[in-house]
């Protein structure tokens, strides 16, 4: 299974059984295992490519073997003995003990190196400490962690990828664990979509700085922004060995997470400089030799907890305050943006998330605002959509601040509007991330998106920074025009709305609409019919799919022929350029909508590409074992049922390669799925008397067969001359019942036979073959999305017009006219009415009232 269906698992069977322990919690324990898992297995790795064999770690490796204690440490920077192996753990079965653990876990603090403790010190704290809550004894605590190491057994830890499956994993368990952990959630998660917004603005701000460079979190959580920044970088660097890895938190705990994080993701402990601290109370990080100098680095990252109260006493003078002025004790907001602008290199950035407030709170707040606008150092101001964080829902935003700019302008982008909801939240899709960060790298004026805003109109706004005073992006207002409510007609003025339509294609408003210069109706009745026939919308059509016509082949020759070479997350950006590139100079389309087309098509074949990369392309050709959950004497147990593709589905190939086979299964399906409707036509044809006749084999209701007593009633009807018709019917219904059990027999038989074949396709797939496959897989997809995309243009011209036509079809003189009619008739009826003299003058009222006479 790929990196997404491994963390699906594990993920759904660490929820099920963390049992009654809250999410918050359970989270340190499995992630606190995986990592012991990491170091473990990375020890294991390591001997033997120093030429240790099985017998050598299992005799040698134990520390009171002086030497060997000794060259490990200096070499990992941790020791830990073959008894304390994760892999002997899962060898030593029903001996293993949660005592193993603990005692494990304590010979890993006092035999790690000297010269690692900053990165490994207490660094299983909270996971040793919390074994006890995994049970109420010895006995339920061993069974929950036997359960717990055994499912993360299946993690590889080979760390080969650049983004390999550990850090999918492991990121993708904190981001399950944050969404079940209530407000908790904020403490040590930024959602990932946000993350990588952050990341990708900064990266696109360094990706000239070949030399080291310095990141900072000063409230680091997971670590998550600080390692996709990272990521992002690499893009452009093409090593992370390049940057160096500065990180705080205050909460034991998840300090723990931003450590092992960092570790898991192949940073090098040396590029690893973490501290367990109030940000706001001592001021860090400080140059490492220790003169005591605060250190410049070249990004800062944040997500502080919002509006947290802070202790400003006596901060009047820290030079990180002093040129800005104090925050509020009430709320830390700004308080940690200065420390972090603080710690800018003066070509450094820094992106940071922030509670709505900040930009219009007046007091103290306002005037560190000011100060900002005049000594020129806010970028940026990005607004999100709301419930976008866990354990929240207020409104946030993101702010870009610089040490030093070449204009004055701050960038304002609504990006409030732009998103996907999942369950009670909102996330961030690719295509709304990629349109954030192309404005503000590109400093864009979009109408109702972005602005670039002058100080002097900040200032004439009293340095109010709220969003909707500079970027309006409600919908419009709906207006109304009386003379075609009156009488008809689609106002020019509304129609003007589609201008860009008109103008790419010329002919088809005359084609569609008849005009008298103020107001048109429509002169079709199936505009999206009309709108296709239309000879420029025609020829815009073949355009676009010649536009399209080399996107295979440019596709299949980056991602199959390179498979084995490629960098995922480097291929991945390029080809991401070059689609948006493409769609640059193509009307009508939104190429932000074609963007999210390959990026959910990339992040679907990455996982393949991942596999090939770690397996090679015989991967390609590798069939397993289909195991299922079932019932095997009342116990459920994992069984196998079949084969699957290691990466082909099994069905891709049977459609591609053995086509004839598959067909022939289908005819045979779709006839068996006939019978019940030819049989109940049958039924349908019996007059009651036949019904009567054949009662013993009918339902109780009388109204269906019982196909199992048809051929008891046709032997009793035998010789029956008067019921030769009916008898002709039941034999007929008799062959389709037979029929029936012929087909699925047939069907059952094919299908094995055929599941069979196609394993032996797949083992012996030539390399052509091999790629023609995975393109079908991989590329054909997206290429068929993409050529989709006029057709949603033209649904949304097509409704466009239908709304405005239906707006104004019922007029006011159409109305008065039918009222009118109605009336008359009305009155009409009366006229023929008949009674006393108290009901005719009655009668003779309303018919007054109908005429309109008082």
């Amino acid at each position: 299974m790929n990196k997404q269906q491994l963390a699906n698992k594990i993920w759904e069977s660490a929820n099920r059984m963390r049992s009654k322990i809250e999410a918050n919690e359970y989270k340190d324990y499995i992630l606190g295992f995986i990592f012991y898992k990491y170091l473990s297995d990375k020890e294991e790795q390591w001997l033997e490519s120093e030429g240790y064999t099985a017998e050598d770690i299992r005799n040698d490796v134990n520390e009171d073997k002086k030497e060997e204690l000794s060259y490990i440490q200096s070499n990992m920077g941790y020791f830990i003995s073959y008894k304390d192996l994760f892999s002997t753990w899962i060898g030593m079965k029903t001996d293993f003990t949660v005592d193993n653990v603990s005692t494990a876990l304590s010979s890993f603090t006092r035999l790690m190196s000297p010269t690692h403790a900053d990165v490994f010190k207490d660094i299983f704290k909270t996971l040793e400490t919390g074994l006890g809550k995994l049970g109420d004894n010895t006995q339920s605590q061993t069974k929950a962690v036997r359960d717990l190491i055994h499912l993360i057994n299946e993690i590889p830890m080979d760390g080969r990828q650049d983004y390999d499956v550990l850090g999918f994993i492991y990121e993708y368990l904190i981001e399950k664990f944050a969404a079940n952990a209530g407000k908790k959630a904020g403490e040590f998660y930024t959602p990932h979509e946000v993350s990588l917004l952050m990341s990708e603005i900064i990266a696109s701000h360094l990706q000239n700085n070949q030399q080291g460079i310095k990141i900072y979190d000063p409230t680091s959580g997971s670590g998550s922004l600080l390692i996709n920044i990272g990521h992002a970088i690499e893009k452009y660097t093409g090593s992370h060995d390049k940057i160096r890895y500065y990180a705080q938190e205050l909460k034991a705990n998840t300090y723990n997470l931003t450590r092992m994080n960092l570790v898991m993701r192949g940073i090098k402990p040396a590029n690893i400089v973490t501290r367990n601290a109030d940000t706001l109370e001592e001021d860090w990080p400080q140059d490492a030799d220790g003169t005591g100098q605060p250190l410049y680095v070249d990004a800062v990252v944040s997500n502080p907890p919002y509006s947290q109260r802070w202790d400003s006493k006596n901060k009047e003078l820290d030079p990180r305050y002093a040129r800005f002025g104090l925050a509020p004790k009430a709320k830390a907001d700004y308080a940690f943006l200065l420390h972090d602008l603080y710690h800018l290199k003066p070509n450094g950035m820094m992106t940071i998330v922030l509670p709505h407030g900040v930009l219009f709170r007046g007091g103290e707040e306002g005037k560190i605002r000011r100060n900002l606008i005049e000594e020129n150092h806010i970028d940026a101001i990005i607004g999100l959509p709301a419930n976008i964080f866990y354990g929240t829902g207020i409104p946030t935003i993101i702010m870009v601040l610089r040490q030093q700019r070449e204009n004055d302008e701050v960038l304002i982008v609504d990006a409030s509007k732009g998103f996907i909801k999942e369950g009670k939240n909102n996330r961030l899709r690719a295509s709304d991330i990629r349109r954030i960060v192309d404005a503000v790298i590109g400093r864009l004026d979009i109408a109702k998106f972005s602005r670039r805003v002058t100080r002097q109109e900040i200032r004439d706004n009293d340095y109010n920074l709220n969003i909707p005073r500079y970027v309006d992006s409600s919908e419009e207002a709906e207006n109304w025009d009386t003379y075609a409510l009156m009488f008809g007609g689609i106002p020019e003025t509304e129609l003007a709305s589609l201008n860009k339509f008109w103008q790419v294609f010329p002919t088809l408003k005359a084609d569609i609409l008849d005009s008298d210069g103020q107001y048109a109706n429509l002169k079709v009745k199936d505009i999206k019919t009309a709108i296709r026939q239309n000879g420029d919308v025609q020829n815009f059509l073949q355009k676009y799919e010649g536009s399209l016509a080399d996107f295979k082949d440019i596709m299949r020759s980056a991602l199959i022929e390179n498979a084995t070479q490629l960098s995922i997350a480097k291929t991945q950006e390029e080809e991401n350029r070059a689609l948006l590139a493409r769609y640059e100079n193509i009307p009508l389309i939104d190429k932000y909508e074609a963007y999210e087309i390959f990026h959910e098509g990339f992040v679907d074949l990455s996982g393949d590409l991942e596999i090939i990369q770690a397996e090679g392309w015989e991967a390609v050709r590798q069939v397993d074992a289909n195991m299922v959950i079932k019932k095997v004497r009342g116990r459920e147990q994992e069984v196998q049922d079949g084969w699957k593709g290691h990466i082909l589905p099994f069905e891709l190939v049977q459609q591609e390669m053995l086509p004839e086979e598959l067909a022939s299964i289908e005819s045979k399906k779709q006839r068996l799925a006939d019978i019940p409707s030819l049989q109940n036509d049958i039924f349908e044809e019996l007059s009651e008397d036949d019904k009567e006749t054949i009662s013993d084999a009918l339902t109780d209701d009388n109204d269906a067969f019982v196909l199992k007593n048809i051929p008891a009633m046709l032997k009793s009807l035998a010789g029956d001359e008067e019921q030769k018709e009916l008898v002709q019917k039941l034999k007929k219904v008799d062959a389709l019942t037979k029929e029936e059990k012929q087909l699925k027999a047939a069907i059952k038989e094919e299908e094995l036979r055929l599941h069979e074949e196609t394993k032996q396709v797949i083992e012996a797939l030539t390399d052509e073959e091999m790629k023609d496959l995975l393109q079908v897989k991989w590329i054909n997809p997206i290429y068929d999305s993409l050529l989709s995309l006029p057709a949603n243009m033209i649904d949304y011209l097509q409704k466009c017009l239908s709304a405005m036509h239906e707006k104004y079809a019922d007029t006011y003189e159409a109305i008065d006219s039918e009222i009118a009619d109605v009336e008359a008739d009305i009155s009409s009826l009366l006229a023929d009415i008949t009674g006393d003299e108290a009901d005719m003058a009655g009668v003779q009222e309303l018919q007054k009232l109908l005429r309109g006479e008082s």
